[in-house]
């Protein structure tokens, strides 16, 4: 008889995540709700879109694949059969209930194809997840022997993980600075409080772009049993790499090292320098530093003022999937170091007292 199957508290923290972004990203931007005066299930009779692409197929069927992967092995403790029918039925409910909000959006248009692709996403994703995710989620599988042996045991090293995820995710915001994060203004709809002067915009980039490379590679680092510097290498070369994605696909022209500006030049330079040096100090001492390096590249880029030098491609960006997709990451870079300083605080009061962590 084979043993009973375990839960991932690793996918089941994954799935929760990307359900929450799902939802706000096909929500985004929450605003001008009203009542449209029609039933609200009467878009599932709606005949075939007069203007619709392959491309938009593509994403609402490759774009909810992960929510529905991950639920597999999250729901590790139904056999295997039941985790994949209901990780199918969870994923079309999830579909359903936002395209039916949508009804009272004036900027959004629920779509009955939206549905079909997105469930077509949860089935493919489900059948994936119960073939390959308890194998990628299980204690004998590669990643997680890796997550044994490097980083931080129970739910603290499961958040901290899923919290470098989202920051990868963070870099995918074409208007950003350079790792920026935090940045409230478009949230909120803020004013910005100073006015551009190129000299002073250079230094505060600069700024930005080491402050909040300190706070990432420390936080990193708090995560992580015994120090390694590949795993942060790779973290930050990531970063990069999305930051040229995002540049590529959403600046016109598309120019991947648009982010290679003077500010951020130096901000690399200064960041890895301070790094360096962070990490040469106690371990228990990194968390306090990384919180400060979050709180200061928070406020600084509340501060700064905007970049008008950013050729974003405005009508890409408002499209539905794009739109959907630059909501889901602006709010994730907003949030992101708010989050992760909690997640600091949770660090600390799970270590035992007295004694480092690493």
């Amino acid at each position: 008889m084979p043993p009973p199957r375990r839960s991932s508290p690793l996918a089941a923290y994954f799935a929760a995540a990307i359900g929450v972004l799902i939802v706000y990203a096909c929500l985004h931007p929450f605003s001008g709700w009203r009542d449209p005066g029609l039933p609200v299930f009467e878009f599932l009779q709606a005949p075939w879109p007069r203007y619709y692409t392959w491309v938009d197929l593509t994403v609402n069927v490759i774009g909810i694949v992960p929510f529905s992967f991950a639920l597999v092995p999250a729901l590790g403790r139904l056999p295997r059969g039941w985790a994949v029918f209901v990780a199918m039925l969870l994923t079309c409910l999830l579909s359903l209930s936002v395209e039916t909000l949508q009804n009272f959006l004036p900027s959004r248009v629920p779509s009955n194809v939206d549905v079909g692709c997105n469930t077509l996403g949860g089935v493919l994703g489900a059948l994936a997840g119960g073939r390959w995710g308890s194998r990628l989620f299980d204690p004998r599988s590669g990643l997680t022997r890796w997550r044994q042996r490097r980083i931080v045991p129970g739910h603290p090293g499961e958040i901290g993980l899923v919290l470098m995820g989202l920051w990868l995710l963070t870099l995918l915001t074409p208007e950003n600075l350079l790792f920026a994060t935090g940045d409230l203004r478009r949230l909120f709809d803020l004013p910005t409080p100073l006015q551009f002067n190129p000299a002073r915009f250079v230094k505060v980039e600069a700024a930005i772009t080491a402050s909040q490379l300190l706070a990432v590679g420390l936080t990193a680092r708090c995560m992580m049993r015994e120090f390694s510097p590949w795993p942060l290498a790779l973290l930050i070369l990531l970063g990069l790499g999305a930051k040229s994605l995002a540049a590529a696909a959403f600046f016109s022209p598309g120019d991947p090292l648009h982010w290679v500006t003077p500010g951020g030049q130096i901000g690399l330079a200064a960041g890895a320098a301070l790094l360096g040096t962070g990490l040469l100090l106690p371990a228990r001492s990194h968390a306090m530093l990384a919180g400060m390096a979050l709180l200061v590249g928070t406020a600084l880029v509340n501060l700064a003022p905007e970049n008008p030098f950013l050729p974003s491609d405005t009508a890409l960006i408002s499209q539905g999937n794009f739109l959907n997709f630059h909501g889901l990451t602006q709010l994730t870079a907003s949030l992101w170091p708010f989050a992760t300083f909690a997640y600091l605080g949770l660090l600390g009061a799970s270590s035992p007292r007295g004694s480092p962590r690493h």
